[in-house]
């Protein structure tokens, strides 16, 4: 068997099921399932049965422990050659694991990942917030891609590696966020050889509102001053994009109070926004609510780098994250 595609899940069960029923079309079958559902309350055993007769599945219950353990516990049970990383909000094209063949026969590599898309059916706040998550005017050009702004490092809504390198690196840390920047690191740092893989895309929901969309992005800012101590140089003038923002945007208000023409340079990045959301999405209630999402992603990050920066670099205290308790609410 060539692949096994590792899904950990926690309190998804309808999406699992998406997930799942996408895997039934894809046009290559050689891999297996493996579902690892993360101490979850509402859990997914039935709709993985659902697929027992369709899917080479197997679903595992293990105690709360994160998704970087979960995604190790799965690869210890795993019999592919290659590992397959995906969130339980993936959707993907029927082609989907036969551009990820086509592409390792092309050129072999230890390690890859693919870009993601939002699907026609997302709600307008879902492709609002994947406008954000992907734009060149926000930080699409620092997740890395055909046109980036940094190394591509794939991330684990979307990523693969062969499962000899993910054990001898040992898989995924601890860490809660950022865990596949950490690890795609390492892979880096062990000279492994690691790509774009363009043609494997996938579908990606991320978050269903600008609430819990805050909570996700400011958990990455902190991850990034993490990240930083853990593997020192990787910092890039990029990452201090979003805070450049954030502290751009303080100013203009602070300025606002004396001069209204302050906020000029707000209002022709909303302009931006609005107007390349409302043209790539077709749709201008998605453009204003990209605007919206667009602010949240930046100062989001923004917010939880200086946080981080603060308690970890000044304060010299031991990594955290935020809303630990509330996160998925």
């Amino acid at each position: 068997m060539k692949y096994s595609v590792i899904i950990p899940v926690y309190n998804r069960p309808d999406e699992v099921d998406e997930l799942l029923e996408s895997l039934t079309q894809q046009s290559l079958k050689d891999f297996e399932v493996v579902v690892v559902e993360d101490g979850s309350s509402v859990p997914c055993k039935d709709v993985v049965e659902k697929y027992a007769d369709r899917l080479d599945v197997h679903y595992y219950m293990k105690p709360n422990s994160g998704p970087g353990q979960s995604r190790n516990y799965g690869v210890e049970r795993a019999q592919g050659e290659y590992v397959l990383i995906l969130d339980s909000d993936a959707v993907l094209p029927t082609d989907y694991i036969q551009a990820v063949e086509d592409e390792l026969q092309t050129a072999p590599c230890d390690a890859f990942g693919g870009p993601d898309r939002a699907h026609a059916s997302f709600t307008p706040m879902q492709k609002a917030i994947n406008y954000a998550m992907t734009s060149f005017f926000t930080t699409g050009g620092i997740r890395g891609g055909k046109k980036k702004m940094d190394k591509f490092y794939p991330r684990s809504f979307n990523m693969g590696v062969r499962r000899e390198v993910y054990n001898a690196l040992g898989g995924f840390s601890e860490m809660r966020f950022g865990e596949d920047i950490d690890f795609s690191t390492r892979i880096f740092k062990g000279g492994y050889a690691c790509r774009l893989f363009p043609e494997a895309w996938v579908w990606h929901k991320r978050r269903t509102d600008l609430k819990k969309f805050f909570k996700q992005v400011h958990n990455s800012g902190i991850a990034r001053i993490h990240l930083t101590r853990r593997h020192p140089g990787t910092l890039k003038l990029v990452h201090l994009l979003p805070t450049v923002f954030t502290l751009g945007c303080l100013l203009l208000l602070i300025g606002a109070i004396f001069c209204l023409w302050s906020l000029l340079p707000l209002g022709l990045f909303c302009l931006i926004i609005l107007t390349d959301a409302t043209i790539a999405e077709r749709s201008l209630g998605v453009g204003l609510r990209a605007v919206a999402a667009s602010f949240v992603q930046l100062t989001g990050y923004g917010t939880g780098f200086i946080r981080a920066w603060w308690n970890c670099m000044v304060m010299k205290r031991g990594e955290f994250e935020a809303f630990k308790k509330n996160f998925y609410k």
